[in-house]
């Protein structure tokens, strides 16, 4: 580890190799709880780059259960963009499963926010610890299931501890979301940086995904904005290419960020249980415009115009509601 350590120190970029090898030492529990905390320190200071987190994403999936559903797509954020806002993604995946579009939603409890997506799930009484065959049951189902991480990455425990004293964004909200253990080949991203969409699409070109979308908008989110101008880099079989989407040109007249703004889990899950019952605002318009993202992965829409509306026609509709009463009955 110290190898890797010093070049880190003097701020060199690890190559796949190496990432994956320093990866390994992590996963198998062989590196000190100060080796831990100096190796994601330091490539945080340093900026992760594609081959750093591709050897991260490689060792983590190959280290954890594997759910064998197909043609499902997940929609996850990095965290950390210290926005603190209601759970955006969580609630377009639902939406989306809603839809007809299968789900395999990958996530964790709260690292580096009030509540992640395993929290406000719960909240919402959806059961979060199941095994791979119950996940592919729920899946067949009512086209949704969660993977909470720690069930499924048993070898982040030797890093868990170390995560919780940095009490920051480190590499591995970049991993995680990368590390589905169903190997979802389509997928909506969501980063805390700009300068991320590209490092990302690039990780995951040797990943096997057919198409994803990767985002971060002008306003600081790793979400689609109702606010302001949202980048966005495409993976489309191998190809890269780049979009902008402006919420003024879809005519979404949100009010103010503050409506986004979450709480604990009970707050968020009551926020999303609202919006599913029709109330019509700024968290639903956020959620329509990501799960929007989701239908154009899938395939399911070519036009973002479309999708969107189709979204915002559904969700207004109270039928989203009736979706997850039969999600926490199953």
């Amino acid at each position: 580890m110290n190898n890797f350590l010093t070049k880190l120190s003097k701020k060199e970029n690890l190559t796949f190799e190496e990432s994956k090898n320093a990866f390994n030492i992590l996963m198998e529990g062989k590196a000190s709880d100060n080796e831990i905390y100096d190796f994601l320190t330091l490539l945080s200071k340093k900026g992760e780059v594609a081959d750093e987190i591709a050897g991260g994403v490689y060792v983590l999936r190959d280290k954890s259960k594997r759910v064998n559903v197909e043609n499902c797509v997940d929609t996850c954020g990095t965290g950390g963009d210290g926005m603190n806002t209601l759970n955006i993604s969580t609630a377009s995946a639902l939406l989306l499963s809603s839809m007809g579009v299968k789900v395999a939603k990958h996530g964790n409890k709260a690292v580096s926010s009030k509540c992640g997506s395993g929290d406000v799930l719960e909240a919402l009484n959806i059961k979060i610890n199941l095994e791979p065959n119950d996940i592919e049951y729920q899946i067949k189902k009512n086209n949704f299931g969660f993977m909470f991480a720690p069930n499924y990455h048993s070898a982040m425990r030797f890093v868990g501890p170390t995560r919780k004293k940095i009490g920051k964004r480190t590499i591995f909200n970049m991993i995680g979301p990368l590390s589905n253990p169903a190997l979802v080949k389509r997928q909506v991203v969501g980063v805390f940086d700009k300068k991320l969409l590209k490092i990302f699409a690039n990780s995951l070109v040797n990943l096997n995904i057919k198409f994803a979308w990767i985002v971060n908008s002008e306003d600081g989110l790793d979400e689609i904005s109702p606010y302001a101008k949202t980048n966005i880099v495409q993976l489309k079989d191998k190809k890269i290419s780049e979009i902008k989407i402006d919420p003024k040109e879809l005519n979404i007249n949100a009010d103010k960020f503050e409506n986004l703004v979450g709480d604990d889990a009970k707050f968020n899950a009551k926020k999303i249980e609202n919006i599913f019952k029709g109330e019509d605002n700024d968290f639903s318009k956020a959620v329509c415009l990501n799960a929007a993202a989701g239908l154009i992965v899938n395939e399911t829409h070519q036009n973002f115009t479309d999708a969107y509306n189709n979204a915002r026609e559904h969700i207004l509709s109270c039928k989203v509601i009736k979706h997850l009463e039969k999600i926490q009955n199953a």
